[in-house]
């Protein structure tokens, strides 16, 4: 136990700091007052709602909680309910069986709520698009605010996607 300890006292700190917010992520204008920016300031709450992806962004999410990119370091927290969320991570092209659950999820975030769209089926409904079985990218069903291109995108570029959703937005940045 004590040569472990002693290696993590050597390494110090690893962990990734923070990037910039990505303002070419955002598609929606800012919903958010300053008074709210300030009430979020305390903590970031995020519910993932899986809407029919195939698991790759799901595991670049999972990534973020990891000791480099440290999330909770920053104020960002996962929920379980979406009661208790600020902002909801929709990946996948909304699948046709889950149009509903996705509707009653952004209805039951409270207000002022964000919504982010995660990777490529989730922007644009990818490969998927819209079908029988599809209603393509998640904008189809709910707002989005922020969309998050890749497949799957990187930890560091979700990462930017969520500051920018919560970041205040550029006076000389026309969205």
């Amino acid at each position: 136990m004590f040569p472990m300890l002693r290696q993590i006292l050597r390494a110090g700190i690893v962990s990734e700091p923070a990037p910039d917010a990505d303002e070419a992520l955002r598609v929606a204008t800012r919903r958010l007052s300053e008074t709210m920016l300030r009430q979020l300031g305390r903590a970031l709450v995020i519910r993932h709602v899986d809407a029919g992806s195939c698991n790759a962004c799901e595991l670049e999410i999972h990534a973020l909680g990891n000791p480099y990119y440290n999330l909770e370091a920053i104020g960002i927290k996962f929920a379980a309910s979406p009661r208790h969320a600020d902002l909801l991570l929709v990946t996948g092209p909304v699948a046709k069986n889950m149009e509903v659950a996705l509707k009653r999820a952004y209805d039951a975030t409270p207000e002022p709520r964000l919504v982010v769209a995660v990777g490529d089926c989730g922007c644009t409904g990818g490969i998927f698009g819209e079908s029988y079985a599809s209603r393509g990218r998640v904008a189809n069903v709910i707002p989005v605010d922020v969309a998050i291109p890749g497949c799957p995108p990187t930890p560091l570029q979700l990462l930017q996607g969520i500051l920018a959703a919560i970041a205040p937005e550029t006076a000389g940045n026309p969205v």
